[in-house]
């Protein structure tokens, strides 16, 4: 199986001609020096965990951000390097295969060679598996050739597996030790970083050398925060399910006469399928986040749905596209109860034939109201994280299945006149996730495997590579690298970790939705992005959440920091009374206010 990684690859025209794009570096990668310029210490954004974590991680929190500049900058205490000596990095796949992977390590190889051709780059085999086994393959150029700009893992493998016990810890470490590794670079999403954290961690305690550096790739996009705006792979991801999405929009519209129900990957957090619906417009989508706001149950969604469908059918509109999020099931507040005492019993080693009898009344009940197909499916084994296997779960069928129940029920007390509810079902899962990765998802991940090598040579430890500016073009992206204890939350068994990002309620893109959301219902204004575009129009069109929220934060803490150093400029011994009195004043009065902000009692 080994021999099978690593191997040429038969590759289509288009395939053939991918591979001859060169993405772009911004201004401050390109070069054969890292210029960095380190900016404050970093604190929690959760104050209130900000000890617990400090507490876990004492050699790795509160470490400065790292801006990288280019050639022209004038920043006076930067740290400029021209020294690049040989070294041994390791990279490694973990989690879901994401597109645009294989363009981390393109760029992280091209870096490690440009900087200094003996540099070394070895991919372990099979994801982490490959890391505890010390299965190693030397990147080439010639191993590259088939691989750059492509979709899937297929280069090096993956795996799902953690590296959190202390034995697989361990084994990362012995194999770092062993292979003279200066660096291991993990690619993966929030559980992927969260583990390079911990490693990070463990090392710098046990001293040794290897660096730890994270890099944000992950089709559910919810490796979000201050410091990371998107991941890879997630614009392509959105974009190849809005094509398939606004297909079935176009055939429902042609039959007038089936409802289709949408089931789209991404775990916990809503972000594909929010994505998909402002790109696609189709009729309907249901949020994990506002159902867990909002406390709805089952029967609350199989009303709101039901009245949709009245509604549309007393415009003489028989069809309809609804789409759902697969982490929907978990928010469901009487179905998580649910699946809480069925996971209890699991862990206890009670068989899923016998659990339903020892059940509580009341999911016993709720158990024995759900069609067969539902029970089978609640009751397979968690996964590692305690969390339901979402992408087995048929939430759609399920809905699809109380709409029609309840739906018949109205035409037979003749509450509902219309014509009969028809329902076909997808999970639109595996079908994006090997796909060749558009234009921005290739560009995006080359710079952040390029961005990996400038952490290494500034010799950075628990970091993961940032790119802040995504919306605008290449040349006016700004890179850095922020610690990863800087992104981490204490929410689940008081254990520090980064978690998955939801669809913030209150943002630009969920207010976006809301704001078209009763026109999507009624008028039928589908709208077909078309397949991935790799030149022309649309090539360089970014994800339309990206492009709403205003996240620059690394921008702003850097432009906050100039203002600060004019302030030391201006206010000097020997400037006048009422240069002093004014700075005094307005220095008290922001004081106050960022002193209530961060206060427990207003978080």
């Amino acid at each position: 199986m080994d021999a099978d990684y690593g191997i040429a690859r038969e590759l289509s025209d288009l395939q053939q001609l991918r591979t001859l794009y060169q993405p772009q570096l911004p201004p401050c990668l390109q070069g054969t020096e890292v210029r960095v310029e380190f900016g404050d210490a970093t604190t929690a954004a959760d104050a209130s965990g900000a000890h617990t974590i400090r507490k876990s991680f004492p050699h790795t929190y509160g470490q400065r951000l790292a801006h990288f500049l280019r050639a022209t900058a004038k920043v006076a205490d930067a740290q400029i390097i021209t020294d690049h000596p040989a070294v041994r990095v390791g990279v490694v796949f973990c989690g879901r295969q994401s597109p645009g992977g294989h363009n981390v390590i393109w760029g992280l190889y091209e870096a490690l060679k440009v900087h200094n051709p003996k540099s070394v780059l070895l991919g372990f085999l099979g994801g982490s598996e490959g890391l505890f086994a010390q299965k190693t393959l030397e990147i080439s150029d010639e191993i590259l050739a088939t691989y750059k700009n492509q979709g899937g893992y297929d280069l090096l493998g993956r795996t799902k597996d953690q590296i959190k016990t202390t034995e697989q810890v361990n084994a990362a470490l012995n194999a770092c030790t062993t292979l003279k590794l200066d660096a291991l670079v993990i690619i993966g999403g929030v559980t992927s970083n969260t583990d390079a954290a911990q490693l990070a961690e463990t090392f710098a305690e046990r001293k040794c050398s290897t660096k730890v550096v994270g890099i944000p790739v992950t089709l559910n996009g919810d490796l979000k925060n201050h410091f990371v705006e998107t991941n890879v792979g997630f614009d392509t991801i959105c974009k190849v399910n809005s094509q398939l999405i606004s297909n079935v929009c176009t055939d429902a519209l042609s039959a007038e006469k089936y409802y289709y129900f949408i089931r789209l990957m991404g775990r916990k957090a809503s972000q594909v399928a929010l994505e998909c619906t402002l790109q696609s417009h189709p009729n309907m989508v249901i949020l994990a986040e506002e159902v867990d706001a909002s406390k709805l149950t089952l029967s609350d969604i199989t009303k709101q749905l039901c009245d949709a469908v009245q509604a549309r059918a007393e415009q003489d509109k028989y069809h309809g596209v609804v789409l759902l999020p697969e982490g929907l099931i978990e928010s469901i507040p009487e179905v998580y109860s649910l699946l809480q005492e069925i996971h209890g019993l699991l862990r206890k080693g009670v068989s899923a034939d016998n659990i339903s009898g020892q059940l509580s009344p009341w999911a016993s009940a709720l158990f024995e109201f759900l069609p067969p197909f539902i029970k089978n499916q609640l009751l397979l084994h968690p996964e590692s994280d305690d969390s339901a296997q979402l992408s087995q779960i048929e939430t759609e069928k399920l809905l699809a299945h109380l709409v029609e129940k309840e739906m018949n029920k109205r035409l037979e007390e003749g509450t509902y006149k219309g014509k009969k509810f028809n329902a076909i079902c997808h999970f639109f899962g595996y079908q994006a996730r090997g796909s060749l990765p558009s234009k921005f998802d290739c560009d995006y991940a080359y710079v952040l495997g390029h961005i990996g090598y400038h952490i290494i040579a500034a010799g950075l430890n628990g970091y993961m590579a940032t790119v802040n500016n995504l919306k605008n073009p290449v040349n006016k992206w700004r890179c850095g690298a922020a610690p990863i204890t800087a992104m981490m939350t204490v929410r689940r068994y008081g254990q520090p970790a980064l978690y998955p990002a939801t669809v913030d309620l209150k943002g630009k893109a969920y207010d976006l939705l809301r704001q078209n959301a009763a026109r999507f219902l009624m008028d039928d204004v589908y709208r077909n992005p078309g397949p991935l575009q790799f030149e022309g129009p649309g090539a360089d069109a970014r994800p339309v959440t990206l492009c709403v929220e205003d996240q620059d934060y690394m921008g702003r803490i850097k432009e906050l920091q100039e203002y600060l150093e004019k302030v030391r400029a201006i206010v000097k011994p020997g400037c006048s009374q009422d240069i002093v009195k004014a700075a005094l004043s307005a220095m008290a009065s922001v004081t106050d206010i960022l002193s209530v902000m961060t206060s427990p009692s207003s978080s």
